[in-house]
């Protein structure tokens, strides 16, 4: 649609550049040290760049490579990392608290019937008394 409709093209492109106006207000920086650490994986190698139309442009004297080749970067942040393991404890604990609140009104309801029911017995046996 783009290609057919002009007007298409021309509000994709204004919103591109919305986007790209809104990202870079709200950018946040990478931790330190992931940029020195980038440099040092990347010594010596070339990296692509991509042209308007997304295909990738790269030098004549580079052969194609079938598999492009990653780089692998580790990156130290704080985030707090759970184990999956965590998890089903957590489900764990979960599912035996509600059994456990079942079980509690379960008997705080027996025990105030019963009492209910020894008030009652208690009435009886005074008008039993009182009739004699």
């Amino acid at each position: 649609m783009k290609v057919l409709y002009p007007e298409v093209s021309a509000a994709l492109n204004e919103l591109e550049i919305v986007i790209e106006q809104y990202c870079l207000d709200n950018a946040v920086p990478p931790p330190p040290g992931t940029w020195e650490l980038i440099q040092a994986r990347t010594t010596g190698k070339e990296i692509k760049k991509r042209d308007l139309n997304g295909q990738e442009q790269q030098k004549n004297d580079e052969p194609k490579a079938d598999k492009p080749a990653y780089l692998e970067v580790e990156v130290s942040d704080s985030f707090i990392r759970v184990h999956r393991l965590w998890r089903l404890a957590f489900l764990i604990v979960f599912i035996l608290s509600k059994i456990f609140l079942i079980a509690g009104l379960y008997y705080y309801f027996k025990a105030d019937s019963q009492q209910q029911e020894i008030e009652r017995l208690k009435t009886v046996i005074e008008r039993q008394q009182t009739v004699r």
